[in-house]
């Protein structure tokens, strides 16, 4: 038998194979010591034991037992799809209107929209805070999700992604008659959707993980989501570490799922393709 001979070209790659492998393990490692140490008792945990344990279902039980877990999900879950759908509605329709309505007018008021990226979010949150306790709006699901309703960074997003929009459809819609929320309901939201996807993950991730805002505005425990869930776990003399990863773990889960299922659209929505 002869053995095969390897070549330059690979044995150059390979060096980027092994910075690749070791990237990889640095990425994955957090979530494979997060699952492990859900396993374990809290001694365990605090040793560093990097193995399954067997006190999953313990620490399950005591989470439930010390916190409201379904409450706080079902919360997170209503607050983030809510937020999801009106934000992706609103920057959408400014995206659309600043790229295919634009003009000189509409294009400084985008310049000062990008200025507003570079406001830091803690500056607004004392003014939010009176704005939305005074329109009575504490504790509800429009408290939390208004003040991310319209962001900078989304709108620009869809501005971009619509100079792929092939604007003949738009001329030809308008000669057979169709209104413009037709064009943008019928053509514009079909062709667009990579971008729509791509949308959803980054703000229903965000919204989902949201812990400095929520916890301003859901001032009841049965408000509360699940970072603010994560930080009671963590705020004590004395901290069960399995049970608080067994919290993290159902906090990761379900924007772990949402990524994995529109990963392909999310990939295509930020490179700007459009279908």
């Amino acid at each position: 038998m002869t053995k095969k001979k390897v070549s330059g070209t690979q044995k150059r790659l390979i060096p980027a194979y092994i910075f690749l492998i070791i990237m990889a393990f640095l990425s994955v490692f957090p979530f494979y010591w997060m699952i492990s140490a859900a396993t374990n008792e809290t001694l365990a945990v605090a040793r560093g034991k990097l193995t399954f344990g067997t006190y999953t279902i313990e620490n399950y039980k005591n989470l439930l037992a010390q916190t409201d877990l379904w409450g706080a999900m079902k919360n997170s879950f209503v607050y983030a799809t809510a937020q999801t759908i009106m934000a992706i509605l609103v920057c959408s329709l400014a995206g659309f209107g600043f790229e295919l309505y634009h003009d000189k007018a509409k294009d400084r008021l985008f310049g000062i929209l990008l200025l507003a990226m570079m406001i830091p979010g803690v500056a607004t949150m004392i003014p939010l805070f009176k704005m939305i306790s005074k329109a009575g709006l504490l504790n509800t699901v429009w408290g939390f999700m208004l003040p991310a309703v319209s962001t900078p960074f989304l709108i620009m997003m869809f501005r971009q992604n619509s100079r792929n929009f092939p604007t003949e459809i738009m001329e030809a819609a308008r000669i057979d008659g169709q209104s413009e929320p037709g064009i943008f309901f019928r053509m514009y939201f079909p062709i667009m959707r990579s971008t729509y996807a791509a949308a959803a993950v980054i703000t229903f991730m965000n919204a989902w993980n949201s812990y400095m805002w929520p916890r301003i505005v859901m001032t009841r425990n049965q408000a509360q989501t699940m970072p603010m869930l994560i930080a009671n776990l963590s705020n004590g003399y004395k901290v069960d570490y399995g049970m608080l990863m067994m919290g993290v773990l159902f906090c990761s889960v379900p924007t772990m799922v949402i990524f994995f299922v529109l990963q392909k659209q999310f990939a295509e929505g930020v490179a700007g393709a459009v279908k």
